[in-house]
């Protein structure tokens, strides 16, 4: 028991000697330990537990697929691949499985970022002007109409875009946490499949609003946030997948695998919005705008129906029924531990929007002061990252709209060459920088050292690309360098996996999607804080000085970097000493 402590050092002491420490420590206190040695035997005297050793670094490596490196170089087994042995492969879980159908769906959600925002702000636009009575224009759909190019129309369409992010956001900080939490006890894909429907019939209500604006006021759009926020949004959606992947990946190569995930969201947005463009300028030549804009919508549906399909019928669960259940029971016991309370107390306590936060400070054994400002350090500088790409988004095409006149090509054009720099960034730049750093097998020795300093690095060269970027969008008066400034920011984008990862090193396996629920109701409270706050700087700052909100928005990414310079390497809950006491943290 003496060198499990110890466990956060182990990558600068020699393989065999650690395993031989833990196999002397477990003879002592009489603890299962488990284990793999080079050969792929089991080590004599051990727990009958540590038959599934040999085949748990044989058969599969973290991502799946069949490769025998782990073995070769001493790399501990872990222990999740335990759950996959013996099934056949259309039942093995993978990343594999979620990446493609997860890449369509992304693309969807992408190709109505753009035409979404200017269809809200040409109902804006026509609302605006039917308030002035004066004669109603023509039609505020019309390309060669200008009246919506003006500060007051810009104005109240960042504002609608703030309710928008306001009735979303609340409503998916209060679900976030329960839906993670629930995940961890009912498996993952039955939220995912929720979670698509709630943008579904979001976007349904979207194209009655637009197809029939004198019966469906633009109003209802909100609605559709309402139903996509009880959901959870795609926080909840990104926060299901990295569980997803959690539970088929070993914990040092997470990063890439979250990136992966990223690179599909990124890439689907980086495809998405220059596909709509196109395919609404071919379109307007046959039919009106708003017609050619609506087919972007109802392809969006179908791609929502197929994604739900291939989750439902194809996509194997992660989490086996046996981990589901141990998942359940440890959970009733913690609700009974909870102590003699009254029902309304519990009733009370059930309520409380921010207890799921609690993860972030865990105590009891294997728990300590480092991991506990850890866990709040990177989830603030994860919050303040994905409250300034909330806030700027919206921002960024109201404002590119109003500075450079541009309409869905263009800016379909720009999303395009930020969201393709960030792809590539995600699938080439930080796997190339892992692979050089980590090695092949990604630094088999630090299974449980939480996140080391290459994780560290990583998160803060990505935040000073961020801060580049946003300073040349506030400086920059030119579309070119405008769209050059968005591919510099988005190098800041291997920060987001990066960040993911390092959060789960920290928790023990069967806490990863409480954590990740916990991190997605942050990021729903970012979601409704990020756009308060900046959409409400460039409604105020329109008219005179309009780049003022990407000056704050670079000022915001300075505190991410100060708060990510206070993180330390090699923590991580002790998951081997909450075993040997026999008892459980209780951070639930």
């Amino acid at each position: 028991m003496a060198t499990s402590t110890d466990a956060v050092f182990v990558e600068d002491i020699d393989v065999d000697q650690e395993l031989r420490s833990r196999s002397n420590g477990a003879k002592k206190s009489n603890a299962p330990v488990h284990i793999s040695n080079k050969s792929g035997a089991s080590s004599p005297g051990l727990d009958s537990d540590n038959e599934d050793a040999p085949l748990l670094s044989e058969s599969r490596n973290d991502y799946g697929s069949a490769d025998g490196d782990g073995s070769d170089n001493g790399e501990e087994a872990w222990a999740g691949e335990a759950d996959f042995r013996g099934l056949p492969w259309w039942k093995r879980p993978s990343i594999y499985w979620l990446l493609p159908p997860f890449l369509i769906f992304t693309i969807a959600f992408g190709g109505i970022i753009v035409p979404k925002i200017n269809l809200i702000m040409d109902l804006v636009c026509e609302e605006y002007y039917a308030t002035l009575e004066t004669d109603p224009i023509s039609s505020p759909m019309d390309p060669g109409a200008d009246r919506c190019q003006n500060d007051e129309v810009s104005s109240r369409s960042s504002l609608f875009l703030l309710y928008a992010s306001l009735c979303s956001g609340i409503l998916s900080a209060i679900v976030s946490p329960k839906i993670g939490a629930l995940s961890d006890r009912y498996g993952r894909k039955r939220f995912m499949v929720a979670n698509t429907c709630g943008a579904l019939f979001g976007e349904v209500l979207t194209i009655l609003a637009a197809k029939f604006p004198r019966t469906v006021h633009v109003n209802w759009i909100l609605v559709g946030y309402c139903l996509e926020g009880l959901s959870g949004s795609f926080i909840v959606g990104m926060a299901v997948a990295h569980s997803y992947a959690s539970d088929c990946v070993a914990p040092q190569r997470r990063n890439v695998a979250f990136s992966y995930f990223h690179a599909c969201l990124f890439g689907g947005i980086a495809i998405g919005p220059a596909l709509a463009g196109y395919i609404i300028n071919a379109r307007q030549k046959y039919v009106g705008k708003t017609d050619a804009v609506l087919l972007i919508f109802y392809m969006a549906l179908g791609a929502h129906l197929f994604f739900i399909a291939f989750l439902t019928f194809f996509v194997p669960e992660s989490l086996s029924k046996s981990r589901q259940e141990i998942a359940r029971e440890k959970h009733k016991e913690d609700v009974a531990n909870q102590g003699p309370t009254s029902d309304w107390i519990n009733q009370l306590r059930s309520i409380n929007l921010f207890r799921p936060l609690k993860i972030l400070w865990p105590t009891g054994p294997g728990s300590s002061s480092a991991v506990r400002w850890n866990l709040l350090l990177l989830a603030a500088t994860d919050t303040i990252m994905f409250g300034v790409a909330m806030g700027a988004m919206g921002v960024v095409l109201v404002y590119t709209r109003r500075q450079f006149g541009w309409q869905e090509l263009e800016s379909g054009r720009f999303v395009t060459i930020v969201n393709s720099s960030r792809v590539f960034a995600l699938l080439v730049v930080l796997p190339i920088l892992t692979r050089l750093f980590r090695g092949k097998n990604g630094a088999a020795r630090m299974r449980k050292t939480g996140s080391d300093l290459f994780d560290l690095t990583i998160i803060r060269a990505a935040i000073l690309f961020d801060m580049l970027g946003y300073l040349g969008y506030a400086l920059v008066r030119k579309g070119e360098l405008f769209a050059l400034s968005g591919a510099i920011t988005a190098i800041g984008g291997i920060g987001s996996p990066a960040l993911g990862a390092a959060l789960t090193k920290h928790v023990p396996q069967d806490k990863v999607g409480q954590l990740l629920g916990a991190t997605g109701l942050l990021h729903a409270v970012a979601r409704v804080v990020g756009p308060t706050i900046f959409n409400g700087i460039y409604s105020a700052t329109v008219a005179n000085y309009r780049q003022t909100v990407f000056v704050c928005l670079t000022a915001t990414f300075g505190l991410a970097f100060l708060c990510s310079l206070f993180i330390r390497p090699h923590v991580h809950i002790d998951d081997d000493d909450k075993r040997t006491t026999g008892q459980n943290v209780t951070d639930e």
